[in-house]
């Protein structure tokens, strides 16, 4: 008799979901056509990865298996589709711009993670200015007042601080190449 997994921590599907959702739903509403199409294909999307939790492996890549599982509702989708007449699916097309998609996506989590690097090799008060604006939300004119620098000054700082950001990342990204 085969052994059986013990059922998966529910708590672990929630925390999965929560961490790649954002990511899943750009991948869905990317491959459909129209909005409402791919927020049912999204709900369905879901309510399958938890029905098929058990069969996810603990540690493997879950937005991996989210896509794979959401490009097979798509699919299905666009055959159900085709049957009514409304549009022709091209399988391959849609295959082909999700596997696009995932290469892509691998590479902004690759930039993500250097950027948080990044980040942290800042002076402080270059990362406070950071933090300021596109964390708080913060215009240039509080940000000048909260550091005691001029507007002109700020813009500066904040630009030099992206191109030394860049910079950063781009010496990670060639290093990890070479």
């Amino acid at each position: 008799m085969p052994e059986s997994r013990p059922r998966s921590d529910p708590e672990d599907y929630v925390r999965l979901l929560a961490v790649h959702e954002r990511s899943l739903e750009t991948y869905v509403h990317g491959l459909m056509r129209r909005a409402a199409d791919a927020e049912d294909v999204l709900q369905e999307c879901k309510l399958v990865l938890w029905k098929q939790f058990d069969r996810y492996e603990p540690g493997t890549n879950f937005l991996a298996w989210a896509r794979k599982v959401a490009l097979n509702l798509i699919l299905n989708h666009r055959r159900k589709e085709e049957r009514r007449q409304t549009s022709p699916v091209d399988k391959e097309f849609i295959e082909a711009v999700a596997a696009e998609i995932d290469k892509q996506s691998d590479k902004l989590v690759q930039r993500s993670e250097f950027l948080r690097g990044c980040l942290l090799e800042l002076p402080k008060a270059h990362r406070q200015a950071i933090v300021w604006r596109y964390y708080e939300g913060c215009e240039v004119d509080e940000i000048a007042a909260k550091s005691g620098r001029s507007e002109g000054a700020t813009y500066r700082l904040l630009s030099r601080i992206r191109q030394m950001l860049n910079d950063c990342i781009k010496r990670k990204l060639e290093a990890q190449a070479s």
